[in-house]
């Protein structure tokens, strides 16, 4: 099978005056289409930098990472937008909805920038919120913002969805209802969810799990029965 991204030795690190600072230390991996990844580690153990790294936010020190056979790593700026705009959807644990917005018109700001964009009704309707659709997100929980987030997201119709702590801000029963979403995103749509976060219960719901320490792939564990959503035990 062809691999969505590939990664050998990326190493990232930050220039603090005379302070070397290195986020991210000689990391491998493979990732194939469709597959549900959770990566996990405490705070400062590097997932963040690796988020930015795949998403084509920032650039590896050293090192190479692919995106279907393409370089990220010493790609021009211009190659790295367009890969962000049409490959990757974000969520991330604060929802930055645009406020003056209603939830149909934040998705849209996606679905006017995306290829081949998927319905906003539709997305909207995915995530259980066609009938908030003309809310705006101050009338809106949480969990639901969250959802319009997720919405926003897909609709773009990305091949690779990017969570930061999605459910970071949410309380356990909506922390829930979001993890069911993404699962049906990635099962019903066949595309490749990366989830980071420092909460070792959302794990069991990964086809894969990447354990990152002290900026280093720790170990890959391969998940043989994943639960669904609604049995993680939080």
């Amino acid at each position: 099978m062809d691999l969505i991204l590939k990664a050998r030795n990326l190493t990232k690190y930050y220039q603090m005056g005379e302070v070397r600072v290195e986020a991210l230390k000689d990391v491998s991996f493979d990732i194939f289409p469709g597959e549900f990844i959770v990566v996990l580690g405490p705070s400062g153990s590097g997932k963040s930098t690796l988020l930015n790294l795949i998403g084509g936010m920032d650039v590896a020190s050293s090192g190479e990472i692919y995106y279907r056979d393409k370089p990220l790593h010493n790609a021009p700026e211009k190659v790295l937008t367009g890969y962000r705009r049409d490959a990757v959807g974000f969520v991330f644990q604060f929802y930055n909805l645009m406020p003056n917005l209603t939830a149909y018109e934040n998705v849209m700001l996606a679905v006017e920038i995306a290829k081949k964009p998927l319905p906003a009704v539709e997305m909207l309707e995915q995530v259980g919120l066609a009938d908030r659709a003309d809310h705006f997100p101050a009338q809106l929980s949480g969990g639901e913002q969250q959802r319009v987030a997720i919405a926003r997201a897909v609709a773009k119709n990305p091949e690779i969805l990017l969570c930061d702590e999605p459910t970071g801000a949410l309380d356990s029963s909506t922390g829930i209802q979001v993890l069911k979403v993404l699962k049906d995103f990635n099962r019903h749509y066949k595309k490749t969810v990366i989830i980071i976060t420092h909460n070792a219960a959302i794990a069991q719901i990964a086809d894969r799990i990447f354990y990152l320490k002290d900026g280093r792939l720790d170990r890959i564990v391969n998940v043989t029965n994943p639960v669904s959503p609604e049995e993680v035990s939080w």
